[in-house]
């Protein structure tokens, strides 16, 4: 918190900065959403932002009593039991077990990255969605100096790097990462390929990864002023559904 504070001074007033990347993909999400929408939660996990200490931000990525449904998908028994979804269902294979054109809106929060067959995804994705309805996405930039070292290490150590880098993390909340769909061009070609109206760009909140280092946090701090958009740290994307 005192590197949060020396570097964006504007954290001591909410807790939060204006780079806030949860915060930057979710006011979208919940400005979108309406009273009658049904809700996908790709990858909803047990529900993990739910100890998050800053309110406002836990308030942002909650939408169930404020949307008509919001359905749980995950591959994890933990997820069952995730309190910010009215109905889980588990993922067996590719398929979802969710009717066509039912769905408002699906959310992958750094999901995708984990997918061994993105294009999946997309399909039903676009097969749930009704006319006008929205997928979103974030995900690493694989071209971003987290993922390419990420890349290279074995996976058995990505648990123990993400807990020094993240202490709040469980074990359960690690899997393994496959980068298979995550770059600008490759998350944008993927969208318009299942005929989705793209929009994708890249984006870098404050470097919370690096806390661990004094060094470390400045030099992130530089690269998410300076980096140009390619090698931002998140692939922010949006894809609307226009035709059946």
């Amino acid at each position: 918190m005192s590197l949060l504070n020396r570097f964006y001074p504007e954290a001591r007033f909410g807790g939060f900065t204006h780079l806030d990347g949860t915060l930057a993909f979710y006011s979208r999400l919940q400005a979108m959403a309406q009273p009658d929408w049904v809700v996908i939660d790709f990858g909803c996990g047990r529900g993990a932002y739910g100890d998050d200490p800053i309110a406002y931000r836990r308030q942002a990525r909650i939408f169930r009593g404020k949307v008509k449904e919001v359905i749980g998908l995950d591959v994890t028994a933990a997820a069952a039991g995730n309190p910010f979804v009215d109905r889980f269902l588990p993922l067996q294979g590719n398929a979802w077990q969710v009717a066509d054109e039912s769905v408002n809106l699906v959310i992958c929060d750094n999901v995708l990255e984990h997918l061994p067959e993105p294009a999946a995804f997309f399909r039903e994705a676009r097969r749930v969605l009704r006319v006008g309805g929205v997928v979103a996405i974030r995900t690493p930039n694989r071209w971003n100096y987290i993922a390419l070292i990420a890349q290279f290490l074995p996976q058995r150590a990505h648990a123990g790097v993400l807990k020094t880098a993240k202490s709040e993390l469980r074990a359960e909340d690690v899997f393994p990462a496959h980068y298979r769909c995550n770059s600008l061009s490759a998350v944008r070609k993927a969208l318009m390929a299942h005929q989705f109206e793209p929009c994708v760009f890249g984006y870098e909140a404050e470097p919370s990864y690096l806390s661990f280092s004094a060094v470390a946090y400045a030099l992130g701090v530089l690269h998410q002023r300076v980096a140009p958009g390619v090698f931002k740290a998140a692939i922010f994307a949006y894809g609307r559904k226009n035709t059946d």
